[in-house]
């Protein structure tokens, strides 16, 4: 059976380690870490995120900025927000909440935001570093990061001579998550939809990103035994045997089929899910400390 990798635990040891931080940052520069959350619109899912990002941040001892707009805000509104916040030496971090209304141009708001706040990672800046290995100054994706530190939790920081595939090549977890595991010096394959004999693939994988949002598709007899296997995917699927109506969440990954070949494994919920939030915070943190001329912290 395989060890279940527990992302709850492991983010709330990064959410203590920020709160540390934080407070030693206030105490000896007079700092304090400053994170913009901008929601336009009453998405009920991102209001939720939204609202949980705003709280845990407030936890860390950071000033918590929260914007909201109304859905039917032009985009020129945003544009200024954005450049306020930018301007604003008390802001270190700015998140523009995921979907955007149609009126508004959701890549030119993400490459507005400046690089040194981009704790999404999304900026163009952030990428080109990420991609080029200058992991030390630029913004990794949170989802990611988080991902990385549990992978390393179990195999380690140096991971040469490891096959990884990813499955999934998305610009939010999928190419990020790649060029994070080539930089740990592993041998990495991108997989996808167009990927011919995926199953075959994947069971080549010593490590195993499922990342395509597709409930269970990752069979457990595509999974190497002993691999260590990190489900990215979160789905929302029927579960009439709770009652009429109900609803499970479930991964990308056959959980209960994958867990019987794997070394270790991420549940749904409970894997990567709680370190997104942690990583966005420790990403606010450093931003913070980089403002101050300060030592980042490893997380």
């Amino acid at each position: 059976m395989a060890e279940r990798i527990d992302g709850k635990e492991v983010a709330g040891e990064v959410i203590a380690s920020v709160k540390k931080e934080a407070a030693r940052l206030l105490k000896e520069k007079g700092v304090q870490p400053g994170l913009a959350v901008v929601i336009v619109g009453e998405d009920p899912a991102s209001q939720v995120y939204v609202a949980s990002k705003s709280r845990m941040a407030k936890e860390c001892g950071f000033l918590s900025a929260h914007h909201e707009l109304p859905a039917d805000a032009g985009e020129a509104e945003l544009v200024r927000l954005v450049e306020e916040l930018n301007a604003d030496p008390k802001i270190h971090g700015i998140l523009v909440q995921l979907p955007l209304p149609k009126q508004i141009d959701a890549g030119r708001i993400i490459q507005l935001i400046a690089p040194e706040k981009d704790v999404d990672g999304f900026s163009f800046v952030n990428v080109g570093k990420l991609g080029t290995g200058e992991l030390g100054t630029a913004f990794v994706p949170c989802t990611p990061a988080g991902s990385m530190l549990l992978i390393e939790r179990v195999r380690g920081k140096d991971l040469s001579g490891l096959n990884a595939v990813v499955v999934g090549r998305s610009n939010i977890v999928g190419k990020p998550m790649a060029n994070l595991l080539l930089a740990a010096n592993c041998t990495v394959t991108i997989a996808h939809s167009r990927t011919k004999d995926l199953p075959s693939v994947a069971r080549n994988a010593d490590i195993l990103v499922a990342a395509v949002g597709r409930p269970e598709m990752i069979r457990g007899d595509w999974v190497k035994p002993g691999a260590t296997v990190i489900d990215v995917g979160i789905n929302r699927i029927p579960a009439p045997e709770r009652g009429e109506g109900k609803t499970r969440l479930v991964g990308d990954v056959a959980y209960a089929e994958a867990e019987k070949a794997a070394g270790a494994i991420t549940p749904v919920p409970g894997g990567v899910g709680p370190m997104t939030i942690a990583m966005l915070m420790a990403n606010t943190l450093t931003s913070a400390c980089r403002a101050a001329w300060t030592e980042v912290p490893e997380f």
